[in-house]
């Protein structure tokens, strides 16, 4: 379980293919962005989200500092159902360990499953800040509400103005500078978790709806 709080952005050190999976090293800063360190605090087996994606960490290597070369596998359906088939060698992730019990959830109840990719569709500049739209699949679409949440390459959003092919988000400068959204541009492919109270929801009410 994760909040949508990017913790960090970790550099993609080795990409290997291997058929159809992919194995993924990262190498990890030192700190997160509250000074807290990372490397230290991840074991092998412990769930990471990457890029809104849940993962397994499978192998954990000393690169610049102790333990911060974290190896993930990652399988046919993630790659095709996610951005992370698109990573190459040198870039960058966003990073978030899973939620402590007792912790502060900030950001809203991300399970760390992404339900489809969406696209850039439009960037369009308000002073410092950053109007981000995206078009979306109706599937996803469907399970949007102003001002409600949504998980965009793992960071937690506010939606705004959905309609039924897409949504915008107002990034502020500290999310353009702390995530891999401030080097998105119109034709990259994000990955989408839709708000799991709206998933529930519609699950219990489908059988009395009109069809």
């Amino acid at each position: 379980m994760f909040t949508g709080l990017v913790e960090a952005q970790a550099v993609v050190h080795l990409l290997e293919r291997r058929g159809s999976d992919v194995s993924l090293t990262l190498a990890l800063p030192a700190e997160n962005g509250r000074g807290e360190p990372l490397a230290g605090d991840v074991k092998l087996g412990d769930s990471v989200a990457l890029n809104g994606c849940c993962l397994t960490v499978v192998e954990i290597a000393d690169g610049d500092a102790p333990g911060d070369r974290w190896t993930f596998e990652a399988g046919a359906e993630t790659l095709a159902r996610t951005n992370l088939g698109r990573l190459e060698t040198g870039g960058r992730v966003n990073v978030e360990r899973a939620l402590r019990a007792g912790d502060r959830l900030g950001g809203h109840v991300v399970q760390g499953h992404v339900d489809a990719a969406g696209t850039v569709a439009k960037l369009e500049r308000d002073g410092e800040w950053l109007h981000m739209h995206f078009d979306v699949p109706p599937a996803i679409a469907e399970l949007l509400v102003d001002k409600g949440s949504v998980c965009v390459d793992g960071v937690s959003l506010t939606v705004c103005e959905p309609h039924g092919a897409g949504f915008f988000v107002a990034l502020i400068p500290h999310t353009l500078s702390e995530t891999t959204l401030g080097d998105r541009t119109v034709g990259d492919h994000v990955n989408l978790e839709a708000d799991i109270l709206g998933k529930y929801v519609r699950k219990m009410l489908a059988p009395h709806l009109p069809r």
